[in-house]
């Protein structure tokens, strides 16, 4: 079987697994700001979670592909995979840098689901995407290192019981390029939480539950470093990318759902004696959304193929990111003004998947971010910040 049927048999599955969870579950989560732990146990129960972790240790050992198909046909089919998709992306920092007996001791439980790991803990209040301005300090102690400072957006914290933490050992001041003195560390949260980290929720205008991180003097083992003390930055970019192209799957996901909605209710929606469907002002907007979702489409697949190959793809990580979340905003906009008022019912679900979607233009980088990197990286222009 090659890659093409195994990614068809793995969506079918998925699109299977999510008929299980239609709307009215979604609806319920969200008025109650529930974790949709049902959800996220059958796509752990199936394997689905795991398939980037290597089959030695417990996994399916399959390309970015698979996990790009995966996070889309969850949004295609109206469900929302932001409650797990970190997993995919943040153990890739694990398997990639940690040492064997880090991998072996919890790749093989994080595959199984007996322990989550959905914790990335980077973003602080005073240096949001300015990484290297994080200011949060691990200092070795002995056989313990010593933790003090604060995150702000760590989503799923209250689900997790694994946090991959980026955090100082070499003050700011002490270092050639702001890029050094940071490393990365796997915190056992459930040791840690009433230990010297605290957990506060957010709530925002989605069910997404993120939280601010407190550290005061939380102490943790000396071998829960990931791999070399000061080269924590350089760890984290090589999840990125992953990331960027993952999130823009979802994005992808979106867009299909929302055409696919509104192409259905314009069909069957009458005024004035007619389908909404067959006026232009009316079809315009949504023919002009699938035309961006399939230029989307191409940009995450030549992603995808890149990081899967080994080779450099940070240029098209962020631009796949940045036009498919264009894309799912775009259809979301015409989806909803197609419904008109029913548009902001909950029952229709337009309303939910409106908000989940526009995350995508700020999380987890910034469209202007975005364009900032490109300019430079790609024009030679100047930076400009």
């Amino acid at each position: 079987m090659d890659e093409k049927d195994i990614i068809e048999q793995i969506r079918q599955t998925v699109r299977n697994l999510c008929a299980q969870f239609p709307g009215s579950y979604w609806q319920e989560k969200d008025r109650e700001r529930a974790y949709p732990t049902e959800f996220v146990a059958a796509l752990t129960e199936a394997g689905l979670l795991s398939s980037l972790i290597p089959e030695e240790y417990g996994g399916a050992g399959l390309p970015l592909s698979v996990a790009s198909a995966i996070l889309e046909e969850i949004h295609a089919a109206g469900c929302n995979g932001a409650a797990c998709h970190a997993q995919m992306y943040t153990m890739g920092t694990l398997l990639r840098h940690g040492n064997e007996t880090q991998r072996k001791t919890f790749l093989p439980k994080i595959a199984t689901g007996e322990l989550r790991l959905q914790a990335f803990g980077v973003t602080e209040p005073t240096a949001g995407t300015d990484t290297t301005s994080i200011s949060t300090m691990a200092v070795r102690d002995g056989d313990e290192y010593v933790i003090n400072g604060q995150k702000v957006w760590t989503s799923r914290a209250e689900y997790s019981d694994l946090m991959i933490l980026l955090a100082r050992t070499t003050p700011k001041d002490q270092v050639k390029k702001r890029s050094e003195g940071l490393s990365v560390f796997l915190v056992d949260m459930r040791k840690a939480v009433g230990n010297g980290m605290t957990i506060r929720p957010i709530r925002t205008m989605i069910n997404h539950g993120t939280t601010e991180v407190f550290f005061d003097n939380l102490r943790i083992p000396a071998d829960s470093l990931i791999g070399e003390e000061g080269m924590g930055f350089k760890y984290i970019l090589t999840g990125m990318n992953a990331e960027r192209i993952l999130i823009a799957s979802e994005c992808i996901g979106d867009a299909r759902w929302f055409i696919e909605t509104a192409s259905n209710y314009v069909r069957d929606r009458k005024v004035f004696g007619r389908p909404i469907g067959q006026n232009q002002g009316v079809q315009f907007p949504i023919a002009r959304s699938y035309a961006q979702m399939e230029a989307a489409r191409l940009m995450v697949e030549k992603a995808y193929r890149l990081y899967d190959d080994g080779k450099p793809c940070g240029a098209e990580a962020n631009m796949a990111k940045m036009l498919a979340s264009e894309a799912s905003w775009a259809a979301g906009e015409a989806c909803l003004q197609s419904h008109g008022g029913f548009g902001f019912a909950e029952e229709y679900d337009v309303e939910r998947k409106y908000r989940e979607t526009r995350l995508y233009q700020i999380a987890p980088i910034s469209t202007n971010l975005i364009l900032s990197y490109l300019a430079e990286h790609e024009l030679k222009l100047p930076r400009s910040y």
